[in-house]
């Protein structure tokens, strides 16, 4: 379990590393580069490159550090960006490592990186079913130091359809901050309503359209509760529009998710697709009982320690959600097992622990690089 944020003293030689986020909102993938910033070992001098406005929410972690910032302008989805190659060549590094949402959406990213540093990049989502594989990008993937890959899904991609060998496709689970004390206002079943939560980027993959329309189901029935959907997205007014006359409000964007989880009696994530969302692992940390799909890893890592049901399914969702409303002791095992589970398992400092290795070896290449700690399933 832990509780430090700031970065220890080291007395290693020390590294300069580039952190690449072309991202145009804050999510997952944006929450993961802050553990970074926050956690890495002391020897590792941080220089953030990221667009705006997502180098605006991570200037606070930067500024902890005392890493740089620059801003770039966003150039997801092109294949080149000179100008980004320019403003990198002005940044010396001994290793950049890029955040890449999906196999294709960060091209520009990785070779403006590999331009001019060993470059190692997680991939955070796997290649979204309806596009056709990415075989054309092998020889760029293939340049890469090595690549992190946060469930089986994208570690199969990465060998399959891009060709890297078993060397440079490293397995490391998320992880997150274990508060020290959960805290509660009250005890779960005596507060009324219940709040539902929900954190993530307002885009499709999210399914938050299904969670608004369980929500709809279980207002007809005379439910009382809330929701609350955390988050910046483009189908934010969409999402609005359709919750129009239920229990749902939008607050935007949360700077601090623990205060905003603290707040909440459930937590629901209704995903049509994801590795293993950070969201969903912060909730378990903060002891919340958690509805999801059995998308990605989500069954085979965290099994009955959160409740699936179907995506695409509101009916479902819908009864999942009424049986832990009208059942405190039911949100109360569900809990447990998810607080149990994050403790024994989502610790943040593994996370960083093994990809602070992975960075070290890029930096400084050996001829017999010992093992990556693997944390995986």
């Amino acid at each position: 379990m832990s509780a430090v944020l700031s970065p220890q003293p080291s007395v290693a030689e020390p590294i300069d590393l580039g952190l690449l986020v072309d991202s145009a909102a804050f999510g997952g993938p944006e929450a993961y580069v802050r553990q970074l910033l926050r956690r890495l070992p002391g020897e590792f001098r941080c220089h953030l490159v990221a667009a705006a406005p997502v180098a605006a929410r991570l200037r606070d972690a930067a500024a902890e550090r005392g890493a740089s910032v620059t801003v770039i302008p966003l150039v997801r989805g092109l294949d080149r960006a000179p100008g980004l190659e320019w403003l990198l060549a002005a940044r010396p590094v001994d290793v950049w490592h890029v955040s890449l949402l999906d196999p294709r959406s960060n091209r520009a990213a990785l070779v403006a990186a590999l331009a001019h540093a060993p470059t190692v990049a997680t991939l955070h989502m796997p290649r979204p079913p309806a596009e056709p594989p990415v075989t054309e990008l092998s020889g760029l993937y293939r340049r890469l130091s090595g690549v992190i890959a946060l469930s089986a899904e994208i570690a199969d991609t990465l060998r399959v359809e891009l060709g890297l060998p078993d060397d440079r496709v490293h397995r490391v689970r998320p992880g997150v901050d274990i508060p020290l004390h959960v805290l509660s206002s009250a005890p779960p079943d005596a507060r009324q309503p219940l709040r539902i939560g929900a954190v993530g980027r307002l885009t499709g993959r999210k399914g938050f359209d299904v969670l608004v329309e369980a929500v709809r189901l279980l207002h007809q029935r005379g439910h009382r509760f809330t929701v609350e959907i955390a988050g910046e997205g483009p189908h934010r007014a969409a999402l609005a529009a359709a919750a129009h006359g239920l229990p749902v409000t939008f607050p935007g964007f949360v700077e601090d998710v623990p205060a905003f989880l603290n707040r909440l009696d459930l937590f629901c994530l209704p995903s049509r697709a994801e590795a293993l969302p950070l969201a969903l692992l912060e909730a378990m940390a903060a002891a919340l009982p958690c509805v999801t799909t059995p998308v990605g890893d989500i069954p085979a890592v965290l099994g009955d320690a959160v409740r699936t049901v179907p995506p695409d399914d509101p009916g479902s969702l819908a009864a999942a959600l009424e049986q832990l409303l009208l059942v405190p002791e039911a949100r109360r095992r569900l809990a447990l097992r998810a607080r149990a589970f994050a403790e024994r398992e989502l610790d943040a400092a593994t996370m960083v622990t093994a990809i602070a290795h992975l960075l070290t070896h890029a930096a400084h290449p050996t001829p017999s690089p010992t093992p990556l700690p693997q944390r995986v399933g």
